[in-house]
């Protein structure tokens, strides 16, 4: 029988407990926004072409009620049309768009906010350091979010601490997938960083502790280091981000393994074009790879999502990048960039180019055009995708 976790009930409790005060606050602000997208994939694998159009609204109260509380409640309804496989509806000749209809609460939380530390509990939205570990994977139509207590504290001079305990994760393909572990997992994960930053330099130890109670083969403990120096000044100069951490299995995983992660990414600005290059490694050993099932992942390792689970040979993935903005008045936003991806044991996968372009179309609306290109030489089939985009946000 499945139970609950009793920090989780607590958790329940506390909140509804404070729902009296919630509800008499003084200030509430209706905040909204509305995404319209139209997808197009074409993937060798498929007979068909995947053609999605979708809607979202996302729509929600914020109330502020003195002495550094505040509390949201906001809700999500998605509505799609086309050819194309959203995760529950049985389309499996068709590519994935996992965009799939449906309605539900995104975030509830109680937060205060005091001088020296900021507490949430509830349902909440975490984009942690680079979001490569823990994120909200907010490009896709229906975003990734956590019942969950996270702690922030300024330790006074240089230094900041982040903690939070993750007891659901709510994921992005809602709560039809067809899969039940694609809809949700019952968690017991803590993860915690400490962050010191003095001038142009940065650093922060961090340590995720993941228990996956519905997938105990998920389970792993991950220790890293994530630095980085700025010497970007005035619209010129470089910077370099470096991150590296080691995964091995954790809590009642059945499995033994340990696997390396760095990433290394120099860039510098170049007339007001910023220009990088990268190197991702992701260990693997030909029977299990370094995973990171809670960030998102679609900011990482190519548009085209071919790793948001890593092969069991791992991933090598080397990068060059460019961005910067378009036009007299430097309203238009560009990105390019190329990977080149191999395997950490075994072969080469494919390579990929990215290229997106945003621009704002009035005060609340944005518009973006994007596209993804892989070429597959080991791992799936060559595959496409193009967005088209509008954004309004209240």
């Amino acid at each position: 029988m499945h139970t609950i976790p009793p920090a989780r009930t607590l958790l329940a409790a506390a909140l509804l407990s404070c729902f009296p005060a919630i509800a008499a606050a003084a200030d509430w602000t209706f905040e909204a926004t509305l995404r319209a997208r139209q997808e197009q994939v074409r993937d060798e694998a498929f007979a068909h072409d995947a053609d999605a159009t979708t809607l979202r609204l996302r729509a929600g109260l914020h109330g502020r009620f003195g002495n550094g509380w505040e509390a949201l409640v906001e809700g999500e309804g998605i509505a799609g049309t086309g050819a194309f496989n959203d995760g529950s509806n049985g389309r499996t000749a068709w590519p994935v768009v996992a965009d799939p209809n449906g309605a539900e609460l995104n975030q509830a939380w109680l937060r205060h906010a005091g001088a020296r530390l900021t507490a949430t509990a509830g349902r909440q939205r975490l984009l942690l350091a680079n979001q490569r570990w823990i994120g909200n994977s907010g490009w896709r139509q229906n975003e990734q979010t956590f019942d969950a207590v996270s702690l922030d504290a300024r330790l006074g001079g240089s230094f900041e601490a982040h903690y939070a305990w993750l007891g659901r994760v709510h994921r992005v393909n809602g709560d039809d997938a067809r899969d039940p572990l694609a809809r949700e997992r019952d968690l017991d994960s803590h993860y915690a960083e400490l962050a010191w930053k003095q001038g142009a330099w940065q650093l922060a130890p961090y340590a995720l502790l993941h228990r996956d109670r519905d997938l105990a083969t998920a389970s792993t403990t991950t220790f890293g280091l994530r630095g980085a120096w700025d010497g970007v000044r005035e619209g010129r100069g470089c910077r370099v981000e470096a991150d590296f951490a080691r995964q091995r299995d954790g809590g009642s995983n059945p499995l033994s393994f340990e696997h390396d992660y760095w990433r290394l990414e120099p860039a510098c600005v170049v007339r007001g074009t910023t220009l990088r290059a990268g190197w991702e490694h992701l260990g693997g050993d030909g029977v299990h790879a370094l995973q990171a099932p809670l960030g998102t992942l679609h900011a990482f390792n190519g548009w085209a999502d071919k790793f948001n689970a890593t092969p069991a040979g791992g991933l090598e993935d080397r990068y060059l990048g460019a961005g910067g903005k378009l036009g007299a008045a430097k309203r238009l936003d560009w990105q390019l960039a190329w990977h080149d991806y191999r395997a950490d044991t075994g072969g080469r996968y494919g390579s990929e180019w990215n290229a997106s372009l945003a621009a704002p179309l009035g005060k609340s609306l944005k518009g973006l055009v994007k596209l993804a290109d892989y070429r597959a030489d080991g791992l799936a089939r060559d595959t496409r995708k193009l967005w088209l985009q509008l954004e309004w946000t209240r």
